[in-house]
């Protein structure tokens, strides 16, 4: 299973997920279902504004998990 990692990148970087919305301009409920995982799937816009935030990779931002 492949997840999003925000909410570990956050931390690390010392910001909190009322930044990264306000960041974003998405509605709160998209942004809310996609930092929690319960959507089934995320523009590469939003992959690429994230990354850019977060300063991280692609790779840094998903995590996969065998379930």
């Amino acid at each position: 299973m492949i997840t999003l990692d925000v909410l570990r990148l956050l931390e690390q970087r010392g910001k909190t997920k009322y930044w990264l919305y306000k960041q974003l301009g998405m509605s709160y409920q998209n942004f809310n279902r996609m930092v929690n995982n319960e959507t089934k799937s995320i523009r590469y816009e939003n992959i690429e504004a994230l990354c850019q935030l977060l300063e991280c990779t692609p790779n840094q931002l998903f995590r996969f998990t065998e379930e």
